[in-house]
């Protein structure tokens, strides 16, 4: 490996993409990128040089207008590619992957051209070909052609059975549906928003926890009813209901991948909008090195899912991935000779050689109920996809008594917070003291972009002096990172997100401290007096390391001080 040999990615690495490879069966320098392991232009600029072609960077240098005329549209879209140059009969063709033979002779026949191959990273190809005709430029453009569709209040209605001369419109409305999944996908996209205004409609991806528009073509307001139409049957919805909020799901697979697609659809004043969660489900293949915990908590985290029994909390707001840490605990756990079962509300992930349960409320499969019934098949670890209420709390405390290793998360603002909310929901405090071996607290913050990371000299003086105490160095030796935006990046400077984590032991002197009416803060003094770090000297040493920038660190643990906000009000 070429990468490897360059010292661009060590041992560790390298087998971590072999894994991935023989797991997912993608190719080796997509299995790096995935990983997060190096840049788009190394790892691309590696494989031009294994293949011995050129790599182009469209950034840098974008193609010449007569390239682009020379090739239709829909020859662009469907080989995926960028028309670079054109030099009398030579036409310079960019891929991001070099194309078949049989397809470089069709293109051959098609464009009566001769054509030099060169490469380009998938993220400028992307990038190019959406600023240049938007995202489904091409389907847009022939749905246009197959239907005047020239005024632009009328609604049209979606009929997936449709024979006649509408079928084509359908089959290309359900085209450009595809495109956006697939687009959103591409992007790692947790939601989909399609928000309808007066003249206009705005497409926009959640990535990363934050909303990015989406360039669409013009064009695409008149057709804003047959897309919604055609995602509710997709959901299993009824496309003749506008005036009711409606709530489905979409099973979808692309690229060997299956998804679930959680639909909302509520009623506006110009029209549906629609928002569309999506939740993977394949099998989550996560080693506990990805999860992006430092060496001690990791080695910490292997050691805690090896227990007997014991009750592992995982804390956090909603999207802090803390389905991806239980998961991620799960795997580590899992062997032939312990038995696992989960209740899950929903089942997000398929694991093999776990039982999964799916809560049904409606039908009286709660997460109280479920558990109750799943101790009687003698588990030896146990998932409760959430304690919600004193019941569920109290069978899980139980549970982790009786020979069962207990996973849950719970909602509270850290680690420590976890043991009076537990006392709230009226569990004994020595059963909680007890039965509770670790609650560990996480958040998700924003990976700032390797491709151009660069260092930030901008630090204030006050944080560079808590970040050096945080971390035990000197001030000058405190370092800071950004992103400063790029082709890899979408231009915003990050690239994928990371973990930062709070681990909170029950010790036996912490234990004896937990008592009905104690206060955080007595446990936080005592946590801290045994090595306890928060999330916030946590977050300092992704900083320093170059993972993530000062704002992502300020944005996730930054406490609001009354007194100092008063002061600076007055």
């Amino acid at each position: 490996m070429l990468l490897f040999q360059q010292g661009k990615i060590g041992a560790r690495e390298l087998e971590q993409v072999r894994r991935r490879q023989e797991r997912l069966r993608v190719p080796q320098h997509r299995a790096i990128v995935e990983l997060n392991y190096a840049t788009e232009e190394d790892t691309w600029r590696a494989l031009a040089q294994i293949q011995n072609v050129e790599l182009v960077d469209l950034t840098a240098s974008p193609p010449s207008p007569e390239a682009l005329k020379a090739v239709p549209v829909k020859f662009v879209f469907h080989y995926h590619m960028v028309p670079y140059a054109l030099e009398g009969e030579q036409l310079t063709i960019a891929f991001s992957e070099l194309p078949r033979p049989m397809e470089l002779g069709n293109l051959r026949l098609l464009l009566s051209k001769r054509i030099k191959v060169v490469l380009a990273t998938p993220s400028s190809i992307h990038a190019l070909l959406k600023k240049q005709f938007g995202l489904g430029a091409e389907t847009i453009q022939k749905l246009r052609e197959d239907k005047n569709l020239a005024d632009g209040s009328e609604e049209v209605i979606f009929d997936v059975k449709a024979g006649d001369d509408d079928s084509a419109v359908d089959a290309t409305i359900a085209r450009f549906v595809d495109q956006i999944l697939v687009e959103a996908l591409r992007l790692q996209a947790t939601d989909i928003h399609l928000e309808p205004y007066h003249a206009s409609i705005r497409l926009r991806y959640r990535i990363d926890g934050i909303m990015h528009s989406v360039p669409v073509p013009e064009g695409i307001r008149e057709l804003h009813g047959a897309i919604v139409s055609r995602l509710k049957i997709m959901g299993g919805l009824n496309i003749a209901e506008k005036r009711l909020p409606h709530d489905g799901r979409i099973a979808m697979k692309t690229g060997g991948e299956e998804y679930d697609l959680r639909v909302s659809i509520i009623p506006t004043k110009y029209g549906e909008t629609v928002c569309l969660r999506i939740l993977g489900r394949q099998s989550l293949f996560l080693d506990l090195g990805q999860l992006g915990m430092d060496p001690l908590h990791e080695r910490l985290f292997a050691q805690i899912t090896s227990l007997p029994q014991g009750l592992v909390l995982i804390t956090g707001p909603t999207g802090s991935g803390k389905t991806t840490t239980l998961y991620a605990a799960l795997a580590h756990a899992n062997d032939s000779t312990r038995k696992i079962i989960t209740i899950e509300d929903p089942v997000e992930y398929q694991l093999e050689g776990a039982t999964q349960i799916q809560v049904r409320e409606d039908i009286g499969l709660s997460f109280a109920n479920g558990l109750r019934s799943m101790l009687r098949h003698d588990p030896d670890v146990v998932l409760i996809g959430e304690i919600r209420d004193s019941i569920t709390a109290e069978i899980a405390i139980r549970a982790a008594q009786t020979g069962h290793l207990v996973f849950s998360t719970l909602h509270t603002n850290d680690s420590i917070s976890a043991v009076t909310r537990l006392i709230e929901m009226k569990i004994e405090p020595f059963l909680v003291g007890s039965s509770l071996v670790c609650s560990i607290a996480q958040r998700l913050t924003q990976r700032i972009c390797l491709h151009c990371r660069e260092e930030d000299s901008d630090l204030p003086a006050d944080l560079r002096a808590e970040m050096a105490a945080a971390l035990s160095i000197s001030v000058p030796e405190v370092r800071a990172f950004k992103g400063v935006g790029c082709v890899e990046c979408s231009q915003r400077g990050y690239r994928g997100r990371v973990a930062i984590y709070e681990f909170f032991l029950m010790t036996d002197e912490i234990a004896d401290l937990v008592e009905p009416g104690v206060r955080t803060g007595s446990l936080r003094r005592q946590a801290r007096a045994q090595g306890w770090r928060s999330l916030r000297d946590n977050a300092w040493s992704k900083v320093q390391s170059g993972l993530i920038p000062i704002t992502e660190q300020q944005r996730l643990t930054r406490q609001l001080n009354l007194r100092d906000w008063l002061a600076g009000s007055a």
